[in-house]
């Protein structure tokens, strides 16, 4: 049941998309397509993803007064939690809203690895009868890099991008941040890039560009809503 409605849902129509973007693109570019595919999913959960994004930055903004609510009742664990719940309803911050976009990606992200996979080696089981198949998909983007195989440049740019993520949700200089928090946070962002250096270098070089373009789609958006954030309290 869930695998046929992993399927139908995502698996194919993904498959169906890549296959018909790469027949309409001049130039028949594998690279192009998965660019393009990869904004497509990102306007589509883009309401989604600023929801996430507008908690994490407000979180790390609060932190200075759930530093203060720790301290205040260090010796009352209910009463702390009370309080973090009664500011988190104040300043209108679901703590968990940067969670949901994370399980929206996780199957996409699967279904993605598969469709790149299978394409990249033409195998192309699952298209609609209204979607031609290509005789044959060219692997390479631009004509340089094989998309097929992994890349270490591709792997690289992706943790980097990552980092510059991470980067811009880090608390401004001068915030207290207790140890935990602080820990997590250089963990997110110093040694979760690197992980993931590591891993994308062992995958074929289709997917490091989808997570680029990704995340350089959300440091875009990150952007956006600091810019707003900023011009609101001006």
């Amino acid at each position: 049941m869930f695998l046929t409605l992993y399927n139908d849902i995502i698996y194919r129509p993904l498959l169906n998309l890549l296959v018909y973007f790469y027949n309409i693109i001049p130039g028949h570019d594998i690279g192009v397509v998965i660019v393009l595919l990869t904004i497509l999913i990102r306007l589509i959960l883009a309401p989604s993803f600023h929801k996430s994004l507008k908690s994490q930055k407000a979180m790390s903004d609060l932190q200075p007064k759930l530093n203060e609510l720790k301290e205040k009742h260090k010796n009352d664990k209910e009463g702390h939690a009370k309080a973090m719940m009664d500011l988190y309803k104040e300043h209108k911050i679901n703590p968990l809203g940067s969670c949901l976009p994370l399980l929206l990606q996780l199957p996409i992200l699967i279904a993605l690895y598969q469709v790149f996979s299978k394409a990249l080696n033409n195998h192309l089981a699952g298209l609609y009868s209204f979607v031609q198949q290509p005789e044959f998909i060219n692997p390479k983007f631009l004509g340089l890099v094989d998309l097929s195989k992994p890349s270490l440049a591709f792997g690289i740019a992706a943790g980097l991008a990552q980092f510059w993520q991470s980067k811009m949700m880090m608390p401004k200089a001068g915030v207290a941040q207790d140890a935990t928090a602080k820990a997590m946070q250089l963990q997110m962002t110093y040694v979760l890039p690197v992980i993931s250096v590591i891993i994308a270098i062992k995958l074929p070089a289709g997917l490091p560009l989808y997570w680029i373009v990704t995340t350089l789609f959300a440091v875009a958006q990150q952007y956006y809503i600091i810019r707003k954030q900023t011009d609101e309290r001006k």
